[in-house]
């Protein structure tokens, strides 16, 4: 019995980590003005999250790309309407940027 008790514990732990990244990403996307423009699956004003996360799959340094494009603002990449800085920092800007690249 306690030979299954640790990797059933340690199996519990990865995925319960595992969902509070994903909570957490979705988490900040609902609370902050991401919602009015992207959806994860339809484009509405910008990208569907998932032609997003197809656009960089496999990219190096995409993380970095699109959470600078989150926090700064970008044009011209999909489409003639800009999408704003948003008021997130650094670190929000990384967890949005992993979720977003993560629905691929």
């Amino acid at each position: 019995m306690k030979r299954l008790l640790l990797p059933v514990l340690t199996a519990s732990a990865l995925l319960a980590a595992g969902t509070g990244f994903a909570s957490e990403g979705e988490d900040l996307y609902k609370s902050k003005a991401c919602v009015a423009c992207h959806q994860i699956d339809t484009k509405v004003v910008g990208p569907a999250y998932t032609e997003v996360a197809k656009k960089y799959a496999g990219q190096e340094g995409a993380v970095e790309l699109v959470a600078g494009h989150i926090k700064n603002g970008v044009s011209g990449i999909w489409g003639p309407i800009p999408m704003p800085p948003n008021q997130v920092t650094e670190e929000e800007a990384k967890i949005l940027a992993e979720w977003v690249l993560s629905h691929n």
